[in-house]
């Protein structure tokens, strides 16, 4: 849909901007991810920019709506309030190092704009102040920062829109901005070796250009360069060689230029012991591409440590990438980047106010976690192994890993579960009790499967459009996907009992598909708050039982309020029951409501696993 041109850069404009640059990544995710080279080719530049800002749309739209569920009366989010959402949302969304950079970047933009709380809007001169502050503060967060990133892009940016500041409009200021980046980023192949060599430009600096060019068709109602928009900037670098004949002006290489990732994640899990959460590492961003070119030996201009991180191919890096969201003070933070510094490279500490995004790439994955736990408390923890023979490795072309033929993704509730899919071969996504997961996150977890057709349970009624979205995303790749309306993890984890990759896939979906729906779910929870249910009025820590997604007993005990729930659902016939208990659960129900059944159901079975922190007290399915 068509968005309105806005004149100054107000709440609206601020959402208007977060959208469109949403939609400019999206368009050129691909593109970005097979020109990601450098500092590390693993492919993911572009995915990473994307679910970073995701996130950021999403706080942006959060905020909105909150004011819209509102008396009348109340007015509309301020210039502040948006913008400080977009920077916290980038901040807790950010992945790898772009998307780190660009969570700074916005943060600096809204430490400008939001100085004045109750300002309306800014003008052409306030935009450019923003931009400034910006490309500063990014700089400052990167710990060995080189030209040739997308921090060079960010400086000429801000350095093209203090020269129109003066006397310029917003839309003015934007143009400039991104056209000061546009060029920059045409020059980046000249300041980085392995960017001359390979005929590209940095993957996060085109990425920025995509997010000005939003910024620009926010104020002006049309999008720069023309239909095409950002996303075919053209860049007059490719070379014989490199991408197209000497001399040639052209696009960005895509998907088919010089580099897709080469070899397969492996997924860790990692937990700090001061209670930090724990959370599935990202694989590859992007199967589909499969040529990867041998790298010439470096020349030294790779040499040397930079904002999208600091190894080159050609020399062998770090193992790791570890990310972690952080609350620690000011004085803490300086002495972690002092320490994370001499642990490893790609080094960016971003954040204030007592929260903080870290990324850092080291052999010690364990060493840079408890770094952060000596600084404070680390949570949100994504550990990504760049696996045997990986990115950092040079010489000739290596094999990249054939596709299964199928694969089952599922999204769960608990790290337990998490265990449980996995060692069914099922690839995982964690949700967070309050933190479902984007269709982005469940977008990467298809990509990381490896498989030409993939089944995807997401678990929650609530993901059924966010699923939708990703099955939908990812049949545009290439990959054949069944998205199975699962409900509860309970009926998850019957689909993947009767899961068979070697039928049909149309016969293993139907097959699936029934196993979930012949299955009722239940989960026992504690009310948060006085509410109105289908049973009557709950009061705050009552426990309450639901029946497919309904609320059909209040009690005070777990347990009886487990055994009242179990009876109703088995009055209709059942032969397995299912029990996943969480973490705050006495382990004294399952004992309970094994002996319930055993008791009064002959000819039934239960089988009890551990959930974790699931959310829930106890999950409940019988089929």
């Amino acid at each position: 849909m068509a968005q309105e041109p806005q004149t100054f850069f107000d709440a609206l404009a601020v959402r208007t901007w977060c959208s469109l640059a949403l939609a400019a990544l999206g368009r050129a995710r691909e593109e970005i991810d097979a020109i990601n080279v450098y500092p590390v080719a693993d492919g993911d530049t572009g995915t990473n920019l994307y679910l970073t800002m995701e996130s950021a749309v999403g706080a942006v739209e959060a905020v909105f709506a909150g004011h819209e569920a509102g008396p009348p009366a109340v007015r509309g989010p301020t210039l502040a309030d948006a913008v400080r959402a977009m920077a916290h949302g980038a901040l807790i969304g950010a992945r790898g190092n772009s998307g780190t950079i660009l969570a700074q970047l916005l943060r600096g933009m809204a430490q400008v704009l939001a100085a004045d709380g109750e300002t309306a809007h800014t003008d052409g001169r306030g935009l450019g102040l923003a931009l400034r502050h910006a490309s500063d503060s990014a700089r400052q967060a990167v710990a060995r920062p080189v030209e040739g990133t997308v921090l060079t892009v960010a400086s000429a940016a801000a350095d093209a829109a203090a020269e129109a500041a003066g006397g310029g409009d917003c839309a003015t200021v934007a143009r400039v901005a991104y056209e000061g980046a546009r060029t920059a980023l045409a020059a980046t192949p000249g300041q980085l070796a392995v960017l001359e060599r390979a005929g590209v430009v940095d993957a996060g600096g085109r990425g920025l250009v995509a997010v000005l060019g939003a910024l620009v068709e926010t104020f002006t109602g049309q999008t720069p360069g023309g239909t095409t928009g950002p996303a075919s900037a053209s860049v007059p670098h490719a070379r014989a060689g490199h991408g197209g004949p000497a001399g040639s002006a052209h696009a960005v290489p895509g998907a088919d230029a010089v580099h897709a990732r080469v070899g397969r994640g492996v997924e860790h899990t990692e937990q700090a012991q001061s209670g930090g959460r724990t959370s599935a590492a990202r694989g590859p961003a992007h199967p589909s591409a499969a040529r990867a070119p041998a790298h010439p030996s470096p020349s030294p201009g790779d040499e040397g440590e930079c904002g999208d991180g600091p190894q080159a191919p050609g020399k062998g890096g770090p193992a790791f990438e570890v990310i972690y969201l952080l609350e620690a003070r000011d004085e803490a933070v300086a002495r972690l980047r002092t320490r994370l510094d001499a642990l490893g490279d790609s080094l960016v500490v971003v954040g204030g106010d007592g929260l903080w995004n870290v990324h850092v790439h080291v052999d010690d994955a364990g060493a840079a976690v408890e770094a952060g736990v000596e600084a404070g408390r680390p949570y949100r923890i994504r550990i990504t192994h760049f696996g045997l023979g990986d990115v950092h490795t040079t010489g000739a072309e290596r094999p990249v890993g054939e596709r299964a033929q199928r694969a089952v993704v599922a999204v769960v509730p608990g790290e337990g579960l998490a265990g449980l899919y996995t060692e069914a071969g099922a690839t995982t996504v964690l949700a967070r009790p309050g933190e479902p997961p984007a269709s982005g996150e469940l977008v990467e977890a298809v990509r990381r499967a490896h498989a030409r057709e993939v089944v995807l349970l997401p678990n929650d009624p609530d993901l059924r459009h966010t699923a939708a979205a990703a099955a939908a995303q990812a049949r545009t790749e290439g990959i054949r996907v069944a998205l199975i309306p699962t409900r509860s993890a309970v009926q998850g984890i019957a689909a993947l009992a009767v899961h068979e990759p070697e039928r049909r896939f149309d016969e293993d979906v139907v097959t699936m598909t029934s196993a979930a729906g012949a299955t009722r779910y239940a989960e026992v929870v504690v009310a948060e708050r006085q509410s109105w249910t289908m049973a009557g009025i709950c009061q705050a820590g009552d426990v309450l039982g639901l029946i497919d997604g309904d609320v059909a007993v209040i009690g005070a005990d777990i347990g009886a309020t487990a055994e009242t729930v179990l009876d109703r659902m088995l009055s209709a016939g059942g032969e397995l029951v299912t029990l996943v208990l969480g973490d705050e659960a006495p382990a004294s129900v399952a004992d309970h409501l094994e002996a319930r059944v055993r008791e009064s159901y002959l000819a039934v079975d239960t089988v009890v696993y551990r959930g974790g922190r699931q959310g829930a007290l106890l999950l409940i399915g019988v089929e």
